[in-house]
């Protein structure tokens, strides 16, 4: 099995791993690969740990995942790579062509919009069979900065978009609904941008264990509130 440094790719820093997943690919059973590091500080985030302080956490072997992950080609439809944020990462060209040319397994990718240009390399590239990324805020500066804690580029999470719908592969977009920051309004905006049949996912906010500390037992929407939303924003999943 040919490795990382073969292709003249950085390795890439793996800092978590399921073997088996029926959640993270919707209709796939799937591996899960969680690589560090992000560009957002989302202050609703539940995996800071890989965002802020990934070099706290283990290493987990490449090549012990790629053998077990060719041992179970018959037994899983694919691997999902997020973190964190994967595009961030100078490995993920690596992981993924190793994953998609000696193993043959189809491939998903979560990620934030950031890096349009290479989203659009990874398709053009057949490195990826799927894609999810986020929307995280109605798509104006001032709100999309607030939701990610960070000054936003509108412009890249936008051609990301519509890199995405045209690629032909398949693809969804979704949101978290925060209490505070996104609920029926900000849904309504998202959907008016990226077209009313794009497949889309409204997930709920989760008070566990947050970035922002202030988050932590913020009470979160009641179910069925979430559940009108969902009704009403959320459409079928994939292209």
């Amino acid at each position: 099995m040919r490795l990382a440094s073969e292709y003249n790719c950085v390795a890439p820093r793996i800092k978590g791993f399921i073997p088996l997943s029926m959640l993270d690919w919707p209709g796939q059973i799937c591996s899960v690969i969680f690589l560090g590091g992000c560009n957002f500080r989302c202050p609703a985030c539940h995996n800071h740990k890989l965002v802020v302080n990934p070099d706290s956490l283990p290493d987990f072997s490449m090549s012990e995942i790629l053998s077990y992950l060719d041992g179970r080609k018959g037994w899983i439809d694919g691997v999902t790579i997020t973190g964190g944020e994967p595009t961030v990462n100078p490995g993920l060209e690596a992981l993924l062509e190793q994953i998609v040319n000696p193993l043959g397994l189809r491939t998903k990718i979560d990620t934030n919009g950031s890096n349009p240009a290479l989203i659009k390399r990874l398709i053009d590239q057949n490195l990826i069979s799927a894609v999810s990324m986020d929307i995280k805020a109605p798509l104006d500066f001032e709100s999309y900065s607030r939701v990610c804690g960070v000054l936003s580029d509108i412009d890249k999470i936008l051609h990301s978009i519509d890199i995405i719908k045209a690629s032909g592969i398949d693809f969804f977009f979704r949101t978290t609904v925060v209490p505070g920051l996104v609920a029926e309004r900000e849904l309504a905006e998202i959907k008016n941008t990226i077209g009313h049949d794009t497949p889309y996912m409204i997930q709920p906010f989760r008070n566990i264990d947050t970035l922002d500390p202030h988050l932590k037992g913020f009470p979160e929407y009641e179910m069925e509130r979430f559940e009108s939303m969902k009704a009403r924003y959320g459409t079928g999943l994939f292209s």
